[in-house]
């Protein structure tokens, strides 16, 4: 097939065939694999109902979400990508069973938030996409209006977060206009809702907050804020800053993976190069800040006198999300780049990280840093879970996912 190719010698879009270039370590990321799905399915009857929230302090142990948890639907796909490589009714039955969980937070707007789309992608359009269910579609096309209803003139992307009594004031005030770079994520739920319905308005708020975000979120040198504050009443924007890294003008390094993902996502829906292109320039400045054993730590900017947290789960992904910008290639030289980048960043989660061979283990990877500034750090996380089991399937050739 001989590839079209533009001004700027980009291949076609419409001419590639996508593919997943070979690891260089199959062999070792199938065995991981395979400890991972054993894993999941263990703590089926040891979770019950309950979703994981974050790891007890100083045990592999976790403590289980409340009501309105925006980490509740990362084990539920857990268990709906192990059911897709294994067939195994018990876990497809009890992600089901969490449904009245999910309806409970569509039945309460006050808890709506750029989340949505983590919450609905990996419960109700995963349970749509294996077994066809339309309860779940109908669950997940409601839950892509609430998203898209919080694009709120003049502020030209989807409403992040919601002001809280438990905020200081100061962050009170910022949340409003603060876009963040976690809700990157959210907007597959767009595009998803866009391709079931036809509706072009779920296309064009997702492309409008993600040109924002690559316009304001991404610094010059492909680094990122976690956030950016813009004047709500005016929609002009102000300055960028962090919630959860080290400091305004640090790298905190689980945001750049988000818009990693995020990004390569978003070319595969749609096929705009800038979306390639921007995953591509931030993929390299993590491989010019990545320690030697290819395990991120939780800001890409620390200092000498900063304790050197690991964060597992920026790893994992951000693994998951150079896989997925490797495909977004369609073959050579930069394909063959981001499959290795990503082979060493998930072989050194394979090898220093991963609890899938501990049987008191109630995840697959320790040391997620789920918030340095608030003592969180050394935690079992399970959205880092959830996207090493990605990164593993992506590893080995999968490429059927829920975003």
């Amino acid at each position: 097939m001989e590839l079209k190719q533009d001004s700027d010698n980009n291949v076609s879009y419409e001419a590639l065939e996508l593919f997943q270039p070979a690891t260089a370590h199959k062999a070792t990321f199938q065995n991981a694999l395979d400890g991972a799905l054993d894993k999941v399915s263990s703590l089926v009857p040891k979770f019950g109902l309950r979703n994981p929230r974050m790891g007890i302090p100083g045990t592999h142990r976790y403590a289980f979400c409340i009501p309105d948890e925006w980490v509740a639907s990362f084990w539920c796909g857990q268990m709906w990508l192990a059911y897709s490589l294994t067939g195994d009714s018990r876990l497809k039955n009890s992600a089901r069973m969490r449904r009245d969980y999910f309806k409970t937070v569509l039945e309460h707007p006050r808890w709506h938030d750029h989340d949505l789309g983590f919450l609905f992608s990996l419960s109700a359009v995963a349970d749509y996409t294996l077994t066809g269910n339309e309860s779940s579609r109908a669950m997940a096309l409601r839950a892509a209006d609430f998203l898209a209803a919080r694009w709120r003139q003049p502020l030209p992307f989807v409403m992040c977060w919601n002001p809280m009594l438990r905020d200081g004031p100061e962050f009170m005030a910022r949340k409003t206009g603060t876009l963040n770079i976690d809700s990157m994520q959210a907007m597959a739920l767009l595009f998803w809702a866009a391709r079931e319905t036809g509706q072009a308005s779920f296309i064009e708020i997702a492309n409008m907050h993600l040109e924002t975000s690559r316009q304001y979120l991404v610094r010059d040198d492909y680094s990122s804020y976690h956030a950016y504050e813009f004047d709500p009443r005016s929609g002009e924007p102000m300055s960028g800053y962090t919630h959860q890294g080290l400091h305004d003008e640090s790298c905190w390094s689980r945001g750049q993976a988000w818009a990693i993902h995020g990004f390569a996502q978003a070319y595969l829906y749609t096929g705009n190069i800038d979306y390639r292109k921007t995953a591509a320039k931030m993929a390299n400045y993590v491989s010019e800040h990545l320690p030697n054993d290819g395990v991120p730590l939780w800001d890409y900017n620390l200092s000498a006198d900063e304790t050197p947290y690991r964060d597992s789960s920026a790893g994992a992904i951000t693994a998951a999300g150079l896989y997925t910008l490797a495909r977004c290639y369609g073959g050579g030289a930069e394909a063959e780049r981001y499959t290795a980048l990503a082979d060493k960043m998930l072989l050194g989660l394979v090898e220093h990280c991963d609890l899938t061979q501990d049987k008191d283990a109630e995840g697959l990877l320790k040391e997620g840093a789920a918030f340095v500034g608030l003592g969180r750090a050394n935690n079992l996380l399970p959205y880092g879970d959830y996207y090493y089991l990605e990164a593993l399937m992506r590893s080995v050739g999968h490429s059927e996912f829920f975003w």
